[in-house]
């Protein structure tokens, strides 16, 4: 089925505005039915979740919508689907928890393609147990982190790996590294925020135990979640209330849920799985769409790309032929990366500049505290969007 991007673009009321959005990476736009959704609860009669009150029972009904929206999404169970306030708390949450069956000289491993939020957290747990941090080392070059970085010992507990890097889109062999981790007996943490808006996520398939992800990158509200295996739930034991439920996953769930932002991230979840016309179940009709904006994202980073290269003085980080996610990382020789941000967002171009909290990747490509420009792909871009990205790249490289 084609995509049809001029009848997704009309659901997306941010787009009057008249710009060129390429921060998607960073949070993308909302649209209309997401709005109206958390709208639509923040104003109906809500309260704890129960069975006896009407509101009660709207409030349980929000949830258990929400966790199978988000099972179905990423290929997982709505038992195993935990919420929080974004992926770097309940990293933090997880980190903390697992952190309690660590002890001196065992040892886990991170790696310098990472958003900060699956890094910090476990190094910093792991400083707190004395517990050694092992770093894998991506290519500097081609942006690709090799299975054969990943080295375990029978002391590691934990593997944290991106499944995409927000940086430069790469895209790491996970099966394999969960498969190398699964066959030394230890867990893989997997961040797939930057992964899950261009593709469809199996969990199963790529072998995650943790699979966390953000709803704000792929339409929907701000928030997070983490899927995994309900009986691997079951073996952990977060510091908690004493009153507050210990079931899975809702013992993981410190507080009340927001409700609203539940009902949103179900409706961004929906507007996903139609992006195209399609029938069965939603995660057959995510899985037609996402296949349809795929191939849509694809073709507009092979024109970012071949238009980038063709302007003198642009360097591009990382592999234009390597499979990634549609995202560019570049800069501009002899021009501030700020600089040529702000020339282009005088021009309606939003292409942010910076780290993204990438910091560990940024001084690995030689780039520092300071970063490089980044422009990223969405459901809404147009090719028309890339070609003003482009003339924006040639002004500012003049």
């Amino acid at each position: 089925m084609a995509y049809d991007v001029d009848a997704v673009r009309k659901h997306f009321p941010a787009l009057e505005e008249g710009a060129a959005h390429f921060d998607g990476p960073g949070g993308s736009l909302v649209p209309d039915v997401v709005g109206e959704a958390v709208a639509a609860t923040l104003v109906s009669a809500i309260a704890n979740r129960g069975t006896v009150t009407a509101a009660e029972r709207r409030a349980d009904e929000t949830v258990r919508a929400a966790r199978q929206s988000a099972a179905d999404l990423v290929g997982g169970t709505p038992e195993g689907i935990v919420f929080g306030r974004s992926m770097t708390q309940l990293t933090y949450d997880f980190s903390r928890a697992l952190a309690k069956n660590w002890a001196p000289g065992d040892e886990i491993v991170v790696t310098r393609l990472d958003h900060d939020a699956n890094i910090r957290p476990w190094v910093q747990a792991a400083q707190a147990r004395g517990v050694t941090v092992r770093w894998a080392d991506f290519d500097a070059v081609t942006g690709e982190l090799p299975v054969e970085a990943i080295t375990l010992t029978d002391r590691t507990r934990l593997v944290a790996v991106t499944a995409a890097s927000n940086l430069l889109g790469t895209r790491p062999d996970i099966p394999a590294i969960a498969a190398k981790t699964h066959d030394a007996g230890t867990l893989c943490y997997v961040d797939g925020v930057h992964l899950t808006p261009h593709t469809l996520v199996d969990v199963r398939a790529l072998g995650a135990d943790f699979f966390a992800c953000s709803p704000y990158k792929f339409l929907g509200p701000h928030l997070g979640f983490v899927a995994a295996a309900p009986e691997l739930l079951e073996t952990l034991h977060p510091d908690k209330l004493i009153p507050s439920i210990d079931a899975v996953p809702e013992r993981f769930e410190l507080g009340t849920l927001p409700y609203e932002l539940l009902a949103g991230t179900t409706a961004a979840i929906d507007f996903l799985a139609d992006l195209v016309p399609g029938n069965g179940n939603r995660r057959a009709r995510l899985r037609d769409s996402l296949r349809a904006l795929e191939e849509h994202e694809e073709g507009l980073l092979r024109l970012l790309d071949d238009g980038l290269a063709e302007i003198p003085g642009v360097t591009r980080y990382g592999s234009p032929t390597r499979r990634r996610t549609p995202t560019v990382l570049f800069s501009v020789n002899g021009i501030p990366a700020t600089d040529v941000y702000r020339s282009l967002a005088a021009v309606g171009v939003n292409a942010p500049a910076g780290t993204f909290y990438a910091l560990e990747c940024s001084r690995r490509l030689g780039l520092g505290d300071t970063g490089a420009v980044r422009a990223g792909i969405a459901p809404y871009t147009t090719a028309g969007d890339v070609h003003r990205l482009l003339e924006g790249v040639r002004q500012a490289a003049r």
